[in-house]
């Protein structure tokens, strides 16, 4: 069988990878892809960028069934588009995916259902915005309402802070999607990355993780995407996990499904855990966390393409997926300049170089004429390595990361510091 991956990120990477070692799959087609995925044995780059496009490869191609990386096509209603066409494709419907692609919607709806969140208003005009901050005072927590490619929420720690990131964003710095804002609390606490595929009604929950989002060391600099990840995350306990699904992610998918929007995909609570162990929803994403994606696809031990046909099938709840007990951890290496404006078009060195239990998976990424991989975009990759003992992985990892060089890279030294015994330890 074909399958599609949509994108053209790590995480589609990563996607591509794991059900590419199926032995049910002939081949693997990403669109648009990068130069990691052109490298990869049993995977093939095709060009599209549009949802008519992706429809047409699926149909030329006779593909099996599609998966879709990141946010944008859901939200423009690709699954809607396929499931017309009689495609089978795994990712939430357009309204479905409003839980991403308006901050406010997945606010009022967390209200409407009892799903514990931070206290929040919102705002389309500013002089009530500033009035509010100035009520509440900082550190605070400015969103913009729509989809904006990781750059819509601004932690404001002091009030001036808060004040300009209001007046930017509903002055058009993020284009349309910050044409209102959700300004919340801050919360404090340890975040984690639960991540669920869901067929309508069942749930089944993936391996935990968690994410670094600040741009240096000891979560110092703005926030990015991701500078790294790892799986499983100790913050999440059993104990732990059992809340977060009662309280969080059951009540999501039913009260989608009560208001006619069934919710089928992948569903990824952005969970805040505080010091009394009590967690609250920050945010909901409609796909697959990146770099989460990287670690969690090296410890699933299932064929992947079984499990996305019980979600299409809405049979989840007859089958379970398969972790290696192993720890795994990706640390990101990004181009010089971001997450402002990264520099593009430096030539990448060592990605030629193997090392056992470690995968590099690409993300902006290029081929230029002259076949030399250069970068393309912010995060350029993700060293993703695998051991029994996180610090075992870490050191993997970084060690791996040593042997690929471009101009101006920039990587944390710490990832995975939370879930180690010796609290900051490099």
């Amino acid at each position: 069988m074909k399958i599609l991956v949509i994108g053209s990120g790590g995480r589609e990477h990563a996607l591509a990878w794991r059900i590419s070692q199926s032995k049910r799959v002939s081949s693997v087609l990403v669109s648009p892809g990068n130069a990691g995925t052109t490298r990869s044995e049993g995977i093939r780059n095709i060009q599209g960028q549009t949802v008519s496009e992706w429809l047409r490869i699926a149909q030329e191609e006779n593909v099996y069934l599609t998966v879709v990386g990141p946010e944008a096509p859901l939200s423009e209603g690709i699954v809607d588009t396929f499931r017309a066409a009689g495609l089978r494709i795994f990712g939430p419907t357009q309204a479905a995916s409003q839980l991403e692609g308006s901050k406010d919607f997945a606010k009022q709806f967390m209200v409407r259902h009892g799903i514990p969140t931070a206290r929040a208003a919102t705002f389309n005009e500013a002089a009530a915005a500033h009035s509010y901050i100035d009520q509440h005072g900082a550190p605070i927590v400015i969103k913009a309402d729509g989809l904006a490619a990781g750059k819509g929420v601004v932690v404001a720690m002091r009030l001036q802070e808060a004040h300009d990131a209001v007046d930017a964003m509903l002055g058009g710095s993020l284009g349309g999607a910050g044409h209102r804002v959700v300004i919340e609390e801050f919360l404090t606490g340890e975040e984690a990355s639960f991540i669920v595929m869901v067929d309508g009604k069942h749930i089944l929950p993936l391996a935990t993780s968690q994410d670094h989002k600040r741009l240096l060391d000891g979560d110092q600099g703005p926030n990015t995407g991701g500078m790294g990840a790892y799986s499983p995350a100790p913050v999440v306990t059993p104990s732990l996990h059992g809340r977060i699904m009662r309280e969080i992610i059951v009540p999501t998918v039913a009260g989608m499904a009560a208001e006619g929007t069934p919710y089928t995909g992948f569903l990824y609570a952005g969970v805040m855990i505080d010091a009394q162990g009590i967690p609250k929803t920050l945010e909901f994403n409609c796909r697959m966390g990146d770099p989460e994606t990287q670690p969690i696809m090296m410890r699933l031990k299932s064929d992947f393409t079984v499990l996305l046909e019980h979600a299409i099938d809405g049979t989840l709840n007859t089958i379970e997926a398969e972790w290696d007990l192993k720890n795994a951890i990706g640390v990101v290496m990004a181009a010089e300049g971001y997450p402002g404006t990264p520099r593009k078009g430096d030539v990448i060195t060592g990605l030629d170089s193997k090392s056992e239990n470690v995968e590099v998976f690409q993300a902006g990424t290029s081929l230029t004429s002259e076949g030399e991989v250069v970068t393309s975009g912010g995060r350029v990759l993700c060293v993703t390595a695998m051991a029994h003992t996180l610090k075992q992985a870490r050191q993997l990892a970084y060690t791996h990361a040593e042997q690929i060089h471009f101009n101006g890279a920039q990587q944390r030294s710490d990832i995975g510091w939370r879930a180690l015994p010796v609290s900051g330890q490099h």
